[in-house]
């Protein structure tokens, strides 16, 4: 059975990626047998170029791959990044310093309710500058892996737009 649209799809992969000119790949992620990453193919959950690049595949092929940043997570923004007042870290008055350290990634809630993380550059202050790109914003990211399985979707599984475990969830 060949990888397309409504098929789900299991993966296991080796993610590097590098940033600018550099050629030094660094490691980001792998997953293996016992945790691969299982998804219900063409329905906009994954990076559009990793799934051009596995269309067609078979369980049992291989595939190694790069996608440009500009395909992959775009470019840095320096609009992302937000001075924003460090009252609103306190909880119950008071400031987690230790999670305020630089490079922490904090959780955060807009004024809409939409939840994100963002990236800690550095307290200054009265106000915590945050990076809220996309962690792997700027890198080349460098695929190497195999399809483990590509099976028939449910009926449910496509109406609700991804894959349902074997255990009821999710």
């Amino acid at each position: 059975m060949k990888i397309e649209k409504n098929k789900v799809v299991a993966v296991t992969y080796d993610l590097h990626s590098t940033t600018g000119t550099e050629t030094e790949k660094s490691h980001v992620e792998s997953t293996g047998s016992s945790a691969p990453l299982i998804f219900l193919f063409g329905t906009g959950n994954l990076l559009p170029e990793f799934e051009k690049n596995i269309e067609g595949k078979s369980a049992g092929d291989s595939f190694e791959f790069s996608i440009d940043s500009g395909n992959a997570y775009g470019e840095n923004d320096p609009s992302e990044i937000i001075s924003l007042p460090v009252d609103i870290f306190k909880v119950d008055g008071v400031l987690d310093l230790e999670a305020l350290r630089t490079g922490n990634y904090v959780p955060l809630i807009d004024n809409e309710g939409n939840r994100m993380n963002g990236k800690v550059v550095k307290v200054e202050g009265e106000n915590v500058l945050m990076d809220f790109n996309h962690p792997l914003a700027g890198h080349h990211l460098h695929f190497k892996g195999a399809i483990t399985e590509v099976r028939e979707a449910t009926a449910e599984e496509i109406s609700h737009g991804h894959v349902h475990t074997g255990h009821g969830g999710h």
